[in-house]
């Protein structure tokens, strides 16, 4: 019995249908732990490589397409035989499993046992009011959860990836030159962004760096194009792709060179590739079939709530054997004993706990859209309020996403147009991922007659190791130039001359030294340096790569101003104020960092750069990420060792970036934040999307985070003290009374009252201070909590007990309705009123008042509570009417009770905290 209730209980808990439905890459979890050919027929695996082996003219014909790619006429054709291009897994369940669900929980099994003893034993009565308590349970879960799922779809629908697909138009048939290269596309107008549940098989989509592939593909061209799948195979490493032909006869399809898969992102270079298989019929498809019939790691949120509630399951395991043995020798009725023990393990179990975890963090969800953020994961939102470290980029998030050319200047800082339209063509003709930079650049200055006098030859794509990219171009004279763009010093590394006056200057160590304080003394101004250099090519070359990128002539630098956010400096200290410490990852360099990091309000600062990070072992790295709060001239492995390090102490961390290079800490950290205009990389792997350029929003969603577990915590603590206080009172009073304390059904009813009082609590207020710092589990905290607040109500139980006994007369069996009358009010009464108790550590009522959902939830209680015995529903629960007397001694006890609480909790708070 032990085993199945505890088997049970964790599958309860590991249970995605606690209504927090939307996890992290929830495919990519799984596939670290996959085989790669685990969801690989013969027949896909036979079909992907026959795709791959086959010459491009008959592949083309065999999915019906072109380079031109696909009208809408095929479009339509190509969806009614593939569908739309979405995994089955994300489909929401239907309204009958999402109800059989919520009913299929520990807690309701044991209920339903319960009903069903109590239905052979023809007591229909208790048979009625356990089902209505099951039936109450599972339908507040059902609709909480229906509004919680439904919202967060509705949320998490708002930011869907896209990719850029070349369709066929009527202008497209009037002679348009759609068989130019990739590069060309985009002037041509051709390729259109499309949501990536859009595309068909047959459809020619265009790759570029920070792109997560929409579908399963064949390449038809590359350029230095190198992808991410080690969720997908386990290399570390990116790989990189080729449009040639395999020329082995490789068994595994997802080691094919040519073939890109659904769900990898590019990490550099370009490429041009014609879809194969989409939704379930892809690589990432059929797999799902596979993961989805796995058990599911618990999140750490999910943990923590695991470990309270084992807790109290410790308690039940401990008390209801103790009530069945004890009721059973005095009373010598053990089958009425054991239904008496039932309930009390009913009365024990936090069966309301789902749904107010689930209507909690539903609440902190449609907050948070209000504030114009995007919650895709419902358990990020305790995640933000135990956040206790953010690490954030610097360019996009702390500064504007407007960034403007400031100045364009040569090697020796005069003003030169020349190094402005070098910068131009570079940024023009390449076909990556465009920058900011990038954008800025184009921006600045119409160059379309610069552009006509040149035509692209080739380009070599950016990448973060180089951090620096090229493009060759050719002038009408057929003469070739390189022109490269990136950061100082990674194209002085590639230079060997200086565009001066008289024509070129050797760069020699002397000169390299004045150029890095021209470009330094711009960092200190707080702009943002590029260095931008030439060469001419050699005749007839026209295929160019990495190795190309040598003996440079440096032309001059451009530089950008990128102002600091208005709402940065005031979101960090908002921040610092609730216990929030904030640490910059930056690949820039470290000048430019500290300056703007000046500007938003950190003054005290302890630089560390990725060039020290990479010569630290993780033991030194430990104390290094404690010390400083500012990390510049990182590579995306940086940033994510970082994070992972900051974890590893102890610290819930959060990451907040936009780019390509920021997708790995993402994931790594315990709440990824990202924005709307990230690359599709970064906004898979964040939990929350901010839509609003402001960051106060961070601060206010801290708070919700912490408000939404505060209420949480509050329910727990309530329902642990007040249960455990009625089962130890039971103890007691089952040793020493002739009958039952109360019936079987009475406790089910009083259970059943308590807990529809409790579904106000996730609208509840927080006092500020629990606000001001980050909130986490405590089990022990807990356990500690529910020993010392529930034996105060068992003093006033066996108040209750003795009055009821020598003042009221009801000491006999023929008596007992009259003793469990009394009980049943005070019980009720007091379970009520240590909501109010507890839900706060000031004074209740006057320094603190409860939101008046709660308030009249306990109106409504005490109504109840009182009507029951006096009413005429009286007989039905073996109840009767109390005398005016006993309103009296009520009264008394409810104050004292909240007198003595109010003391011990004082007490309590000096000696152990409050959360």
């Amino acid at each position: 019995m032990l085993n199945l209730l505890k088997n049970g209980f964790v599958n309860f808990l590991r249970s995605r249908h606690w209504g927090v439905h939307f996890r992290r890459l929830p495919m990519f979890e799984q596939l670290a732990h996959t085989p790669v050919d685990a969801g690989i027929s013969k027949a896909m695996g036979e079909r992907l490589r026959n795709a791959a082996h086959a010459a491009e003219p008959a592949l083309l014909e065999s999915l019906n397409t072109s380079r031109q790619g696909l009208d809408d006429a095929q479009v339509q054709q190509a969806r009614a035989q593939a569908g739309w291009n979405t995994i089955s897994q994300d489909k929401p369940m239907s309204r009958t499993e999402h109800l059989w669900l919520c009913f299929r929980t520990p807690f309701n099994l044991l209920l339903t046992v319960l009903a069903a003893v109590s239905w052979l034993t023809a007591d229909v009565k208790a048979t009625v009011v356990i089902g209505s308590m099951v039936a109450l349970a599972t339908g507040l879960r059902f609709w909480q959860e229906g509004r919680a799922n439904k919202a967060a779809a509705g949320l998490q629908a708002m930011v869907s990836n896209t990719a850029a697909v070349l369709r066929r138009s009527a202008q497209d048939e009037e002679g348009r030159d759609l068989d130019a290269p990739p590069s060309r596309l985009s002037a041509l107008q051709a390729m259109r962004e499309l949501p990536v549940r859009e595309l068909v098989p047959g459809d020619i989509i265009q790759l570029a760096a920070g792109d997560m592939v929409p579908a399963d593909c064949r390449l038809l061209t590359s350029k230095d194009l190198f992808l991410a799948q080690s969720a997908m195979t386990g290399e570390s490493m990116p790989v990189e792709k080729f449009a040639q032909l395999p020329d082995d006869a490789q068994h595994n399809p997802v080691e094919l060179r040519n073939l890109v898969f659904m769900g990898t992102n590019v990490v550099s270079g370009a490429g041009l590739a014609v879809v194969l298989t989409t939704g379930n019929q892809s690589y990432l498809g059929a797999l799902a079939g596979k993961v989805s019939a796995m058990d599911r790691s618990p999140t750490a949120f999910q943990m923590g709530v695991n470990k309270v509630s084992w807790v109290l399951i410790r308690f039940m395991l401990v008390m209801v054997p103790l009530v069945l043995l004890i009721n059973g020798l005095t009373k010598g009725d053990w089958t009425e004993a054991l239904l008496f023990a039932l309930s009390v393990a009913v009365g024990l179990t936090p069966e309301m706990l789902p749904m107010i975890v689930t209507a909690t963090l539903a609440k902190g969800a449609v907050f948070l859209s209000r504030k114009k953020v995007i919650v895709k994961h419902l358990d990020a939102i305790q995640n933000f309020g135990a956040m206790d470290v953010l690490c954030t980029d610097k360019t996009g998030t702390l500064t504007e996403d407007r960034i403007s050319v400031e100045r364009h200047l040569d090697a020796w800082g005069d003003v030169s147009q020349h190094v402005l339209d070098m910068a131009y063509l570079n940024s023009y003709y390449q076909t990556g991922l465009k920058s900011l930079l990038d954008v800025a650049v184009l921006a600045h200055a119409e160059r379309a007659q610069l552009v006509d006098a040149y035509a692209k030859v080739d380009e070599v794509p950016f990448d973060f190791v180089r951090r620096r990219m090229s493009v060759v171009v050719s002038d009408a004279a057929g003469v070739g130039k390189i022109i490269t763009k990136g950061a100082v010093e990674e194209i002085l590394q590639v230079s060997s001359t200086v565009q001066a006056a008289g024509g070129e200057l050797e760069l020699d160590a002397g000169l390299r030294k004045r150029i890095v304080a021209t470009a330094e003394a711009l960092n200190a101004q707080g702009l943002r340096v590029v260095a931008v250099a030439t060469r001419d090519t050699q005749a007839g070359q026209d295929n160019f790569g990495v190795a190309d990128e040598a003996g440079m002539m440096l032309c001059g630098f451009l530089a950008f101003i990128d102002p600091p956010k208005e709402s940065a400096a005031p979101a960090l200290q908002a921040l610092a104020r609730h216990g929030v410490q904030t640490k910059v990852l930056t690949g820039d360099n470290a000048a430019v960092t500290a300056k703007v990091c000046q500007q938003v309000g950190i003054t005290e600062q302890h630089i560390v750069l990725g060039g020290d990070i990479e010569q630290m072992d993780d033991q030194r790295l430990a104390q290094v990420v404690e010390e400083g709060n500012i990390f510049a001239k990182l590579s995306p492995a940086h940033k994510e060792r970082i994070v992972r390090m900051l974890k590893a102490n102890g610290h819930v961390v959060g990451f907040m970036g936009d780019g390509i290079n920021d997708a790995a800490a993402l994931r790594t950290a315990d709440i990824g934040i990202s924005v709307d205009t990230a690359v599709d990389v970064a906004k898979e792997a964040a939990d929350i999307i901010l839509l609003d350029k402001s960051l106060m929003v961070l601060d206010q969603g801290v708070q919700e985070g912490r408000r939404t577990f505060a209420n949480m915590l509050k329910y727990i603590k309530m329902t642990a003290s007040s249960n455990f206080g009625n089962v130890f009172s039971v103890l007691i009073a089952s040793a020493f009374i002739p009958f039952l304390p109360m019936l079987p059904m009475q406790l089910l009813v009083q259970n059943l009252v308590y807990d529809f009082s409790q579904s106000a609590i996730p609208f509840d207020h927080v006092d500020p201070e629990l606000l001001t710092q980050p909130q986490r589990w405590n089990p022990a905290d807990v356990g500690r909590f529910m020993l010392f607040f529930g034996p105060i109500s068992s003093i006033f139980d066996i108040t209750t007990f003795v009055v009821m006994w020598k003042v009221f007369g009801a000491n006999t069996p023929e008596r007992q309705a009259l003793f469990q009358s009394g009980w049943f009010v005070v019980g009720l009464l007091t379970q009520s009123l240590i909501v109010h108790m507890i839900r706060t550590m000031r004074i209740p009522f006057i320094q603190s008042r409860a939101a008046w959902p709660v308030s009249v939830m306990t109106l409504v209680v005490v109504a109840i509570g009182i009507y029951l015995p006096m009413g005429a529903l009286a007989p039905y629960f073996k109840l009767e009417p109390l005398p005016g007397l006993y309103f009296v001694f009520l009264v008394a006890v409810l104050l004292a009770y909240m007198g003595l609480t109010q003391v011990m909790k004082k007490w309590y708070i000096r000696r152990y905290g409050w959360q």
